[in-house]
């Protein structure tokens, strides 16, 4: 694994307590940050935690509820001291139905969780983050937000979103020292790949040029780099982790 220089960075990962999130929690530790994890699933919580050991720590909590975010942002600055790094990673994939048959539940869940938590999250932590002038910011959309999946619908409209939340904020923050980008990864083996249908993950493998799902360490070497001071002038950029289904 390459490392890259982290010493001295404070790191907060939602969705960390598995699939891309814990990989890309676990790179950060290898690279000498301290992460906190943001998990609904408290009981994965604590044993992510565990394996990933010294630097690591979490809070349980809905990162879509607002004063959820909130208390979590003032704790974890209070007990880090700083937050340098945001990545933004938890989400659902939905139900599978078309448009027409969608139920509207649905939709308000998956619009909540994967684009609303976004927004709490980038709103709470940018704030201190404009105070430090300094903050690298990556939301995880994915290759449905540029496409747009059938019978996925939220899911797709959803990362969509986040996509825009990427670019408009990117903009916003600019001159305040911080690096908002967004990463859009086709699908992968982890948990969420699991809530889809069996016809659903095969048609989205069927789009991939290379042929097969993307591995959650893939995902984290980009986000990890974008996390990174290198990564310093491409505030707002979308970049492709779809094996060649998109390239722009």
């Amino acid at each position: 694994m390459n490392q890259l220089d982290f010493k001295g960075r404070a790191a907060i990962v939602t969705g960390g307590a598995q699939g891309f999130g814990y990989a890309i929690a676990k790179r950060l530790l290898a690279s000498g940050a301290r992460v906190r994890i943001w998990d609904r699933d408290s009981a994965l919580l604590d044993k992510s935690v565990n394996a990933l050991g010294g630097g690591a720590s979490g809070d349980a909590l809905d990162v879509a509820s607002a004063p959820g975010v909130e208390r979590a942002a003032a704790k974890a600055i209070a007990d880090l001291g700083r937050v340098d790094v945001l990545v933004n990673n938890a989400g659902i994939a939905g139900e599978n139905h078309k448009t027409i048959d969608y139920p509207i539940e649905e939709w308000d869940k998956v619009l909540r969780v994967n684009l609303t938590s976004q927004f709490l999250c980038c709103r709470a932590i940018g704030a201190h983050m404009v105070g430090n002038k300094y903050g690298r910011i990556v939301n995880v959309a994915s290759i449905a937000g540029k496409e747009g999946n059938p019978n996925a619908v939220a899911y797709s409209a959803a990362k969509a979103g986040v996509i825009s939340l990427t670019k408009s904020l990117g903009k916003e923050l600019a001159k305040d020292g911080i690096v908002v980008t967004c990463v859009t990864p086709a699908a992968g083996r982890t948990a969420i790949l699991e809530q889809s249908t069996p016809q659903h993950v095969e048609y989205m493998v069927s789009k991939i040029p290379t042929g097969r799902l993307v591995e959650s360490e893939e995902v984290a070497a980009l986000v990890c780099w974008l996390a990174s001071e290198d990564c310093s002038f491409s505030t707002g950029g979308i970049f492709d982790i779809s094996g060649g289904r998109a390239t722009y």
